[in-house]
């Protein structure tokens, strides 16, 4: 199993360039399972979570084309298959985005409860509910989601919780049920909305993603899709803040600045320079950092993905920061980890205390999710001594060749076997 190693203490300068969205991708994926044809995706970042993917697209019958750097051909014409099986489903959650389109497309799905980030439960039931009200009938079975429904039809629902695959979910299914469909309390994320868009250029028929209630006015059929993927937020704001944990100066090409607002303004609060740009930002840190309390909200407030790597950064602050998680209930992991390289901080159900140090020091650690990695990966830039950070594959679902990009920005990283 790879592992990275990180001789931390050198200011990262430079510029790095960001991928797509892996967000953006996987639920453009499992839509395609809505259409009958020849499907093209540009900008794909090369993450595992998009190879498990497109290997459960092709499992249910699709045929990939091409899928070579960042371009994705494939023909959904053959998609037959209903049940997505467990060994391709348990490495990632994003995998239950397939039950609404199979649910539409062949009026049956069989869909292994996900697996993922052990990061919380991020209950299935708000996908559940959402599909059933469209007329799905729907049993859990040896650990399966088993849905059928002879037609979909269109209704009125209101999610219990802001959900953002659960919202992407029961959309898809609403583009193939019959007559109107009005989702309430929906994720007001960028992905879902970019998820529309590419829905609506291939004929689907919605309006308000982007907004708390969206509509749908069934289709008979959809188009292949054609798309290009926008670049990804998370990415971009853990190379905001890897520039400003090392005291460097990086400028991050390919963002989209409007969607890192909560970034910026934070890290400017934290005394950061943050200059923005139409599609740039650029990170200068000289000076001792400020403590800032966050607080973690569904877009447009602070992301949760954001909120491992931004208390890496207030470890260091001169002072006392607040930062608690209100979107998952187990997101704290990485904390164990960072107290491992001198980090002071208290857990208090979903509230973390952070009472900064002068400086952290490298030691064993190991990768507990996605963004927790990164953390560990930002903690490890800015200590003092070596840093071997373990179970890195977690790394690998999410950022394109991350050692690579920070080694361009004068890092000292190493991946080994």
């Amino acid at each position: 199993m790879d592992k990275i190693i990180i001789e931390g203490g050198t200011p990262l300068v430079g510029q790095v360039t960001i991928s797509g969205a892996k967000n953006a991708v996987l639920p453009v994926l499992a839509a395609t399972l809505l259409t009958q044809g020849e499907n093209e995706i540009l900008e794909v970042p090369r993450v595992r979570d998009v190879k498990t993917m497109v290997d459960l697209v092709q499992d249910l019958g699709a045929e990939v084309d091409q899928h070579n750097g960042s371009r994705i051909v494939l023909d959904t014409s053959g998609v037959h298959k209903t049940e997505a099986r467990y060994d391709l489903v348990s490495t990632m959650r994003a995998s239950c985005l397939v039950l609404g389109p199979l649910l539409a497309r062949l009026g049956e799905a069989r869909v292994s409860l996900p697996g993922g980030c052990a990061i919380g439960a991020r209950p299935i039931d708000l996908h559940i509910k959402g599909l059933e009200a469209l007329g799905a009938v729907i049993k859990l079975e040896e650990g399966y989601i088993h849905g059928t429904a002879k037609k979909l039809k269109g209704a009125h629902h209101y999610f219990d919780l802001v959900t953002v695959t659960g919202t992407m979910n029961v959309m898809m299914a609403a583009t193939l049920a019959e007559g109107e469909t009005v989702l309430e309390n929906c994720a007001r994320e960028p992905e879902v909305s970019f998820l529309a868009q590419v829905l609506n250029r291939s004929g689907a028929k919605i309006e308000g993603a982007g907004s708390d209630t969206i509509t749908i006015q069934g289709v008979t059929s959809l188009r292949p899709i054609e798309c290009s993927i926008f670049p990804d937020r998370i990415e971009a704001a853990t190379y905001m803040i890897a520039g400003a944990i090392t005291g460097g100066e990086v400028e991050v090409l390919n963002c989209l600045p409007d969607e890192l607002e909560p970034i910026v303004l934070k890290l400017r609060e934290a005394g950061v320079d943050v200059a923005v740009n139409e599609r740039s930002v650029k990170v200068r840190s000289h000076s001792p950092l400020t403590p800032v309390n966050i607080r973690t909200h569904p877009y447009p407030g602070f992301p949760t993905d954001v909120q491992a790597q931004f208390m890496a950064l207030m470890v260091l602050a001169q002072g006392q920061s607040v930062i608690t998680e209100t979107v998952f209930e187990n997101r704290f992991m990485h904390v164990a980890e960072l107290r491992r390289m001198g980090a002071e901080i208290l857990i208090d159900g979903h509230t973390a205390i952070v009472r900064g140090i002068k400086r952290l020091s490298g030691a064993p650690v190991m990768a507990t999710d996605l963004r927790a990695s990164a953390s560990l990966v930002l903690a490890g830039l800015a200590a003092k001594g070596q840093t071997l950070i373990s179970r890195v594959y977690h790394i690998d679902r999410g950022y394109q060749e991350m050692e690579k990009k920070l080694s361009k920005l004068g890092a000292s990283i190493r991946r080994v076997k």
